[in-house]
């Protein structure tokens, strides 16, 4: 695609979400809590964020899918360009990036300094711009997404988020995002409230992934192997909710097609709330009996972690260091 095209759609796009989202920071309603708080005051709802992004650590992440990080892992990968934002509009009990999501551990960074953290792990050889969820923050987002635009940003734009998400705001960042990530937690309205006070979390993440596979309903790759652009959902194994994730695996293909990305993730450790049924990692036959299930339908590109049994440290961050994960 030409450059100049490119990058006048882009900030096109951007422009007409910018024009829709400035009004609602002043009455928040930008994510299914819709705390209405005026965020342009500096008032914060559940997210605990205000008008400003405040980021934890951007780095070269080598641990996401291989269709976002690369293949081959540190020293053969080039890596995600990953920009992880503190707070979170969904506050799970579990959650292993609790440092941030709840304790909002991070600098708040303006737009030009997230622009400029976007086009240095553009410099670095990053494959995309990884947005470690963005919902709460998609306002900065989109106003430092512009700034870099001008100033040379070409790579794929990665919309990772927690997938409670208002379709209203999905449907604006049409032409914006290049590839959807988002997680499908929960079908089960009693485990949603129990472990994210979010009855309604399917609802809305439903709605959203769906308007997200509308614009992006094939996962494409280039000839190395990299996600260009696309959906991939991600569905966390909890323990002893096996009927649940039978639900998620068998609602996606229904709904969806073959074309999008299914990513069942193995990593589910007991972090910070964590209610007594959910304090262990989840078992070898868990994993198992759910990756079994999810192959008898037709996903064209179904990603798994190491079973529990063969866990990697690396995927559980310390944002206290400078470098978070342990790569291996």
């Amino acid at each position: 695609m030409d450059k100049i095209f490119f990058k006048e759609r882009k900030l096109e796009s951007i422009e007409r979400a910018l024009a829709r989202f400035s009004p609602l920071a002043s009455n928040c309603c930008l994510c299914p809590r819709c705390c209405q708080v005026n965020r342009t005051s500096g008032q914060a709802g559940i997210c605990q964020t205000g008008d400003q992004a405040r980021v934890s650590t951007s780095l070269l992440h080598f641990g996401e899918e291989p269709v976002i990080s690369g293949q081959g892992g540190p020293g053969k990968a080039r890596g995600s360009g990953t920009i992880f934002f503190a707070g979170c509009n969904l506050k799970c009990l579990f959650c292993q990036n609790y440092q941030l999501s709840w304790l909002n551990q991070g600098e708040l960074v303006s737009d030009e300094e997230l622009a400029d953290l976007m086009l240095n792990l553009q410099a670095q050889g990053a494959l995309n711009i990884n947005l470690v969820s963005p919902t709460h923050v998609v306002l900065p987002v989109l106003r430092a997404l512009k700034i870099a635009y001008c100033h040379g940003l070409t790579i794929p734009v990665v919309y990772n988020s927690n997938g409670y998400d208002s379709i209203d705001v999905i449907e604006e960042l049409r032409g914006v995002i290049d590839i959807y990530l988002p997680d499908l937690k929960y079908m089960s309205g009693e485990l949603s409230k129990k472990y994210s006070a979010a009855p309604d979390y399917f609802e809305k993440a439903r709605l959203a992934i769906q308007d997200m596979y509308c614009q992006q309903p094939e996962l494409i790759l280039d000839n190395q192997e990299t996600a260009t652009q696309g959906l991939i959902i991600r569905h966390l194994v909890l323990p002893g909710c096996l009927d649940d994730s039978i639900q998620i695996i068998d609602w996606v293909a229904k709904n969806l097609s073959g074309s999008v990305g299914l990513s069942l993730m193995s990593q589910y450790h007991p972090c910070f709330q964590a209610p007594p049924e959910l304090r262990r990692e989840i078992s070898r036959k868990e994993y198992q009996a759910i990756t079994n299930h999810a192959a008898c339908h037709d996903f064209a590109y179904f990603f798994l972690q190491p079973e529990p049994f063969l866990s990697d440290e690396h995927l559980m961050p310390d944002f206290r260091r400078e470098h978070p994960f342990r790569w291996k």
